[in-house]
């Protein structure tokens, strides 16, 4: 009998996005499908657009009682690549501008937002029976807790770690607006430094525990990346583990992506897409090594150390683009920079068919982050053809090989590294990179050879199954 599962996240693309969580909850998804009777939890967010995606009142509704208040819920329902969607509504945690707050801070009752989450998550345990709960990151990570204490639907609980630094921190009074018992004050569960920590829930209850890649699962057991959680982690650790996250191969494909001026399967193929961007953002040089930077503007990002280091890159022979949302304040300090040089292009928020476009006509993707749990950017630079120039850190490690240790026959990407987050560090591997764009016959070799690895789900999806599938304990 195939395994029923509910598959729970804060955030899904297409329906709302603010980084990686999003599209991993899309793809995952979609990787277990025909192995796993799959279906997907989100919030119903004031900003997705219900018409677009057929989504639809299921005509089911309860009310959550938490903290002495009383929360309506409404489910909604679509089906999206043979899959089915639930989104939980209520307007305490859909009706917001934001998903989470602004780019500065969180809003002051996201405790309360989505511990009513986890609380509706574990109701739809009640109205159909699964086998398996996967939930993801501190915004159900209460759910682990609530399952625990409910021995009546006790499912195989997953818990996946997208990013350590978000742990979901409140005030210990945030106990008893979520109808926590004091009990789960200890350092065992719920406290942290006299606040509650939501996402201990996740580690503490759930029967597996994953993070994003291998090496981030050995780095959070230390201070340097643990956060205040590597002695608990160390606790817990022989239920932790490290899948690797892959990308949407049909998503990420530049052979047939529609926001492309020209889709392509090679090298040769970039050059279209390559000329087409310049000429939309004013800039000439088809013939110097176009540079980009694809994300959030953010401290993990390694932006400080971008903003100290471009006015140098911009000295080169070269071209920079650089999309992406975030702090204000790196708003401020990028927009300095790009109006100093003319060789920089800055384009600020979310578009995902310009994202397509950059990659496809980037010759390299600057990832200099600080730290990086996963990371899909260097994937996807990999899919389209965009040499990726990273920190050795996380995820990275991972999937990014050193360009020194190249080898024809080999299933590994290829990039250029640098292991020490300094300006000096960082400027250097970008002067190798343009060195080596000028070997065209060299560079065009490893591009395509980089084009041809699979960085899909298959594996990823294979490993998840063998944890679905371990003997719960």
């Amino acid at each position: 009998m195939i395994k029923k599962v509910l598959f729970a996240a804060s955030e899904i693309y297409p329906f709302a996005k603010t980084g990686g969580l999003a599209d991993v909850a899309y793809a995952l998804p979609r990787a277990l499908k025909n192995l796993y009777d799959v279906t997907v939890v989100m919030p119903l967010y004031r900003s997705i657009d219900k018409e677009q995606y057929s989504i639809t009142p299921l005509g089911k509704s309860f009310t959550i009682s938490m903290g002495g208040e009383k929360y309506l819920v409404d489910l909604y329902g679509c089906s999206v690549d043979g899959y089915s969607f639930i989104f939980i509504y209520s307007p305490i945690l859909c009706d917001r501008e934001f998903l989470y707050g602004t780019p500065e801070e969180g809003y002051v009752d996201n405790g309360i937002r989505f511990a009513l989450f986890s609380y509706a998550i574990t109701e739809l345990l009640k109205l159909r029976k699964y086998d398996i709960l996967h939930l993801n990151d501190w915004q159900c990570a209460l759910a682990a807790l609530l399952v625990h204490k409910d021995h009546n639907h006790s499912p195989k609980v997953i818990y996946t770690i997208h990013n350590l630094a978000y742990q979901g921190i409140f005030d210990s009074t945030i106990l008893e607006s979520v109808g926590i018992e004091r009990d789960y004050y200890t350092m065992g569960s719920l406290e942290f430094y006299g606040k509650v920590n939501f996402m201990k829930a996740g580690v503490a209850y759930a029967d597996e525990v994953t993070t994003v890649s291998p090496t981030y699962a050995r780095e959070i057991l230390t201070g340097e990346f643990g956060c205040g959680l590597e002695g608990f982690l160390h606790f817990h650790q022989n239920k932790l583990s490290g899948i690797i996250n892959g990308i949407d191969s049909e998503h990420f494909s530049p052979l047939a992506d529609n926001a492309l001026i020209a889709p392509y399967s090679e090298f040769k193929g970039k050059k279209t897409n390559k000329t087409h961007l310049l000429k939309q953002i004013g800039f000439k040089g088809i013939n110097k090594p176009l540079f980009a930077f694809v994300g959030r503007f953010t401290s993990q990002k390694g932006m400080d150390l971008l903003i100290e280091t471009l006015p140098k890159m911009a000295l080169l022979e070269c071209n920079i683009v650089l999309l992406g949302e975030g702090e204000e304040n790196y708003h401020q300090s990028l927009s300095l920079v790009a109006n100093e040089h003319k060789n920089i292009h800055l384009s600020f928020g979310y578009d995902e068919a310009l994202s397509h476009q950059i990659y496809a006509a980037a010759d390299f993707l600057l990832m200099p982050s600080l730290f990086e749990p996963c990371g899909l950017n260097q994937m996807i630079a990999f899919a389209y053809g965009a040499l990726p120039i990273v920190h050795r850190v996380g995820g990275l490690v991972d999937t990014v090989k050193r360009l020194e240790t190249y080898q024809e026959d080999s299933c590994s990407g290829y990039g250029l590294l640098f292991s020490t987050a300094t300006c000096r560090s960082l400027l250097s591997v970008v002067k190798k990179g343009c060195e080596l764009f000028e070997d065209k016959k060299h560079f065009e070799r490893v591009i395509n050879h980089n084009m041809r690895c699979d960085f899909s789900w298959k594996e990823s999806a294979i490993a998840y199954g063998e944890l679905y599938e371990k003997e719960k304990k």
